[in-house]
Formats: structure tokens, sequence, C-alpha cells
């Protein structure tokens, strides 16, 4: 875009020096290795297994039952799923979770200062059947955790569900066409259909640091918030924290919330950073109940799709549906149409390569402009550079706080930065050391999020068998494949519903999930309207499909995080390794969540139900 770079403030060329700086770094060899494994059984198993927020299960007898639907996972695909099958007028289902009630990562995520970061009228699902309108912008954990509750109620679940209980395996039986699912708790139900609906934040991820163990204090993951150590409870005081010196591992999403609520109550609080979030600004606000009087039936559906339109710039960020113009997550677009504007020659945009170049330009401005936040709101220089993010935005998922940053301007509050080192070096009986330097600690809070984007067996763990015997996951061995992102061929009436598999560009999740939970909800109600007991797409299909997407050239997404080699290490690029576990241009669905929802909405209305095979 040489039209515009010699206008612009900053120098394009060094600040992708800087960045290729930064990530070499930061970047190590041992890839998504750097963490531990975090399952039922394992030595961590704790840090899954563990129900701060509920007593040890009753016994119950085992459940030996036929059903017609065994729904893994309570969150908000399984909630989603439930309700929109009960539209469809299939009610005989079961939802099994892990957790003692419905909301998934909601239901785990009581941290201190948690809220959603996307505008809670797009992101809570179900508002308009549920007649709920959120009490702010961005809802905190706990009416998040409430509204997971109301769904629950409003359609009937709750009489649906096993609770804290997890499944061990399912397995296809091909002479009976039923799905064998088998739990901790001895039950072997059988199913028509399996929904797998473990969501994309089901597994803590657990930083592999040597020594964890050896700590002889009390530490848990932020999504096993233990207030019994603590004390207080969620949007209250940490009264136990008062004089103890407090380390917390991590500063992305969970992190930028929580250290804020930790340094108000901590009698001293060690950060302990690898990479700096980019931090914009959240204006966060009180839901104006003027404006919550005047919407009218199906406005929240109108919403996330102006949401989303908006985000994608293909609609208005002031619109009739929703005003969206101090929303953080409409800035790139909002940077890419002011530079779009400066052209003398707009046209020149429809040329090879122009987009892209603006995009890029536009990123860097977006990053300048963040960067120049940390300089305005952080007092020390030492520890202002150390908190700038080197990186174009969406490297990393890009993060809202108005609080976070003028915490370090405390006293109580220590930035360690573990960059040079790529880590943190070990943890011993009283605490951390980190470049050389020894930190006694009385407490550590691993702020270290979820296996988003790690492999399909270590973010689900369940065993999982199709009709010739063979693993789902050896199966997939060279990559996951799904038509439509749902259905593998060789595992018959079974449907992945949720955060297995990207649904396209665009940021709120939620909007995607209830787009395949209403049509796989469809796919089955019609199945059996058709009569059909097994219900499996064709290899020819799925093929055709993943082609599709692999002869993609990436499309919008392609220019927003940059290539794998060049972004910071971080999820989204499984940590910057050489040998990848995920062949993300097989998995991607590489349109946009507008198109993706769309191109659903198509197939249904031709009602064939093509692509797959149904006897």
């Amino acid at each position: 875009m040489d039209a515009l770079a010699p206008t612009l403030p900053f120098d394009h060329d060094a600040i992708r020096e800087k960045y290729q700086a930064e990530r070499d770094k930061r970047v190590r060899t041992d890839g998504e290795a750097q963490f531990n494994a975090v399952d039922v059984s394992g030595e961590y198993a704790e840090y899954l297994t563990h129900d701060p927020f509920a007593p040890q299960p009753e016994p119950r007898e085992a459940l030996t039952d036929t059903i017609e639907v065994a729904i893994v996972g309570g969150g908000w695909v399984g909630l989603m799923l439930g309700a929109r099958l009960t539209q469809q007028g299939v009610t005989d289902f079961r939802i099994i979770d892990s957790a003692a009630d419905f909301g998934g990562t909601w239901y785990w995520n009581r941290y201190p200062g948690a809220h959603c970061d996307i505008e809670s009228y797009s992101y809570l699902p179900l508002l308009d059947e549920t007649g709920y309108v959120p009490r702010e912008r961005y809802a905190s954990a706990p009416e998040i955790f409430e509204h997971a509750q109301r769904i629950g109620k409003h359609f009937d679940l709750y009489g649906k569900a096993v609770f804290q209980t997890w499944v061990t395996e399912a397995r296809w039986d091909e002479d009976a066409r039923l799905w064998t699912v088998e739990t901790n708790r001895g039950d072997k139900m059988r199913a028509k259909y399996l929904a797998l609906a473990t969501g994309p934040a089901s597994r803590p991820r657990l930083p592999g640091i040597p020594g964890i163990h050896d700590y002889q204090g009390p530490s848990f993951h932020t999504c096993r918030w233990d207030y019994s150590v603590t004390g207080g409870a969620p949007g209250e005081p940490m009264t136990d924290l008062a004089d103890k010196k407090v380390a917390v591992i991590g500063t992305g999403s969970t992190g930028i919330q929580a250290i804020p609520r930790l340094a108000q109550d901590a009698g001293h609080l060690y950060v302990f950073q690898r990479t700096p979030s980019s931090v914009d600004f959240r204006n966060n606000r009180p839901t104006d109940p003027e404006w919550a009087a005047t919407l009218e039936p199906g406005w929240q559906k109108r919403r996330m799709d102006a949401f989303n339109a908006a985000m994608l710039g293909a609609g208005p960020i002031d619109g009739p549906e929703g005003d969206f113009t101090d929303d953080g997550w409409m800035r790139p677009i909002q940077s890419v149409t002011g530079l779009a504007a400066q052209l003398d020659d707009p046209a020149v945009l429809g040329e090879p390569g122009e987009l892209d170049d603006l995009i890029d330009l536009s990123d860097d401005q977006t990053m300048e402009r963040i960067r120049a936040r940390v300089d305005s709101d952080i007092t020390d220089p030492a520890v202002r550079d150390k908190l700038k993010a080197w990186y174009k935005q969406f490297c990393k998922r890009p993060t809202f706080s108005d609080e976070y940053l003028p915490t370090f301007n405390r006293d109580n509050v220590t930035l360690v930065d573990v960059a040079e080192s790529k880590g943190i070096d070990r943890i011993d009986a009283t605490g951390i050391v980190a470049n050389g330097e020894h930190y006694d600690v009385d407490l550590i809070v691993y702020a270290s999020g979820f296996e988003i984007t790690s492999d399909f067996k270590r973010r689900m763990g369940i065993p999982v068998f199709g009709s010739d015997g063979q693993s789902l996951y050896d199966h997939w061995g060279d990559g996951m494949r799904a038509f439509q992102s749902h259905s593998t061929y060789g595992f018959p009436n079974m449907f992945i519903v949720g955060g297995l598999f990207p649904f396209g560009f665009g940021a709120n999740y939620c909007s995607s999930v209830d787009d395949i939970s209403g049509h796989v909800a469809y796919i089955i109600a019609e199945a059996d309207k058709r009569g059909a007991s097994r219900v499996e797409v064709t290899q020819e299909t799925e093929n055709g499909w993943v082609q599709t997407q692999v002869d993609s050239d990436g499309g919008i997404a392609k220019n927003l995080g940059g290539a794998e080699t060049s972004c910071t290490p971080g999820y989204y690029n499984q940590e910057g390794a050489e040998v990848k576990s995920r062949n993300w241009k097989q998995e991607q669905y590489w349109g946009t969540v507008i198109e993706f929802g769309r191109l659903l909405q198509d197939w249904r209305t031709d009602g064939k139900l093509e692509g797959f095979n149904l006897r």
C-alpha cells in the first residue's frame, strides 16, 4: 500500500522487525509439549476433577436405559442443542456433564473479575426465548452462570441432565445401530445419536513448569478457584489474602480480569508474564432500562447478525439493531475503513494484494494505539516496556480492560517478565524461581487458560470408537475432518456440535454455536421423520468439503493473525511449533460466520439432507 505508507506516523518495516525479534525471543522447540496433559486419571488430575463449588456426588444407580440422543456437555453447546432439539419436538435426550450444574465454562469460571468479553446482548444465548436482558453490557460470571441455569429451567432440561458424571467411552454398535456410552458412575446407557458438545474451553491448560508438585502451599487453576483459600466469594473481597504473597502465572484473557482484583486484596502480588496481552478499552456500563423496554421479539437474533456484520465490515457499526461504535471488536474494521477513506483512488483496493496490505497497515495503526495506551497508563518506564504487545492483534486473543494496566502502578504489585528465559525456571517448596531469582509466595494461581486449540484427544479425552471399531483419534491421524464441521464418515449418528472445529471467522462464539445447534437438531428430527435408524455422511461428501477448505485462500482470517511463523507463540499457532498437531487448513471453514450460517440455512432449505446416507 505505497499510496498510504509515507503518510502514516509509523514505520511498517521496523514494526515487523520488532515483531520477529520478540517472537524469536519467546518461541520454544517443545511447542504444546511445554504444557502438562490434564486428564481424569493422570498426574495432574486434581486440576480437572476437583470441584470446589459442590460436595462429592451422592451414590446413584447406574443408568442402562436407551435414549434417543446422548449429549456430552452441559455448557452453552449442550444447552443450545437441548433447546433446539426441544423446539424440533425431539425430547428423549440426556445431557451428561462433569460439573454439578449447567454452565460449562461458566460453571467453572468463578475467579474474581470474570466477565464475558463479547457484549452480553449478543453473547449470552437464548435471551429472546427466556425473556431476559443482561444487567450489564459485559455480564459478570455470576450473571452468566445464572443465565445458564435460567435456560435449563426454561426448557425443562434439569430433568434430562446427569451431573457430576464423566463419560469414559463412547462406542458404536453396528448391529444395534446404537451408541453405548459408559461413565465413571458405572453407567452403560445406549443412544441412537451421540452429540459431542464439550465446547472449546473444557480442559484447563497447565504449564509444564518443573516442580509443580513440590510446592507445599495451596495452588489452583483459575477455573477451579478455591474461595476457601482466598476468602470471599465472586464479587466480594478476598479477605484471607490481606497478609499473603500471591503469584499469578499467566496474563491472557483470564489474567487481565483476575489480576486487578487480586492486587486489591493481596498483601503483595507477583505477576509472571511471558507475553503481554494487547489491552484495549472495555467501556462496560449498566444496561439502559429504557432501551431494554423497547426490545421486540426477535431482537437478539437481529442484534447478533448486526454485531457479526459490523465486525466484518458487512454492515453498519451504528445501525438500527445496535450501536457498536465504542466496542473494542469493531476497532480493527474502523481502522481499515478509516485508512481506505484516505486513498485518492479507492479502486486500487481491487488490485492483487492491495487490500491485504491495507489490512496489514490498519493492524499496525491499531497496535500502535494500544501500545501508546501503555505509555499513558504506566508510570515506570521499565514496566511500561514489558507490557507492550509486539505482534499483530489477532496473533493472540485481544483483551479489554480499564483496570488492568493501572494495576501495575500499585506498590504491592511486581511484574516478573520471563520472556528472555522463555518461561519460569521452576517451582519449589516455598515459591517460584524465575530469571534465577526466588520468590517466596503463599499461594500460586495458574491463569493459563484452556486447551482450546490443542489436538482433539487432549482437549476432549473421551475414547470414541466408530463403525469399524476405529478410534476417532486414529481416524483423524492426518488431521481432523468433518462435513460442515459436525459429521465424520465412519462415525454414524454422531454429531460434533461445537468447539472442536472452527465455524468461520468471527468473534461471537455463541452465534455460530446457535447456528450449528439448530442445524444438527434439524438433521436429527428430519432423519426421524424419514424413518432412518442410521445417518452417516458419505466419504465423498466429507472429502469434497475438506478439499474445498484446503483449496481456499483463507479469506479475511489470513490477514489478521499473520503467518504461523511470524506470530508470537500462543494457542492460535500451537505455540509456534514447527511440527503441528493440527491441520488448520483442513479443519477451518475459511469463510465468515455470516457465510457459514447462510450455507447451513441454504442446505436445510433444499431439504434433501444432501451428502448423508440414510438407512
